[in-house]
């Protein structure tokens, strides 16, 4: 069933057209990947996805519900956007991992619970008080995607997750990422990873001379 519908979705950075593709559709319970050369427009696809970034669109419908461009980032958390390189507040991982709850109305004892299922889940359990800036990198990768994932995100969009990580990193990553998608959510993820593309998707694209194509 579909999540998100986009018609008409046109980006161009003064003359350049960057891409211009006449229909977007994921939906729920699916994953998939999209990869390009650099430059192609990958990370700009995915923060217009998520309200970040401006652009010309016929229609942008989510869960069946029409939005303006203007009112798609009023979505998050239903829709996540996580940076190749997302920023960790200086505390702990489960606190990184629990900042996003806060607010929500959960209890204590229900916070407590998201957390540590989170830390086991991305294999953290044992890091759980430690510094981020104390953390390998796959190690800071994983506490990103737990924070992530914690908040129950309708849609995830993740740019390029497994950039700058070294081999054994890159596929912890590359496994739990695989894991990610359930029967009512969605993932997207670009990247340049042959390990990450070669993974079993509900749909492969390429972004190439302005279209987004099937791989």
């Amino acid at each position: 069933m579909n999540l998100l519908n986009v018609q008409g979705l046109r980006k161009s950075f003064g003359e350049r057209l960057l891409f211009d593709i006449p229909q977007l559709m994921l939906d729920r319970g699916k994953s998939y990947i999209v990869t390009g050369s650099n430059g192609a427009g990958k990370t700009t696809l995915l923060r217009i996805l998520a309200g970040l970034e401006q652009a010309d669109m016929s229609s942008y419908v989510f869960d069946g519900r029409k939005l303006g461009p203007p009112e798609i980032v009023t979505l998050a958390p239903a829709i996540i956007y996580m940076h190749q390189h997302p920023y960790l507040f200086h505390s702990s991982v489960a606190a990184n991992i629990a900042y996003g709850l806060k607010g929500q109305g959960l209890s204590k004892a229900e916070i407590v619970r998201r957390i540590e299922a989170e830390m086991a889940w991305a294999g953290l359990e044992t890091v759980a008080k430690v510094p981020p800036s104390r953390l390998s990198g796959g190690e800071k990768q994983r506490v990103a995607l737990a924070r992530a994932r914690v908040l129950k995100p309708r849609l995830l969009l993740l740019d390029e997750p497994t950039a700058n990580l070294d081999l054994s990193a890159r596929r912890q990553v590359v496994e739990l990422i695989a894991h990610m998608g359930d029967e009512d959510n969605c993932v997207l993820v670009a990247t340049h990873d042959r390990e990450l593309i070669d993974q079993s998707w509900s749909a492969r694209y390429t972004l190439a001379n302005s279209e987004l194509q099937p791989l």
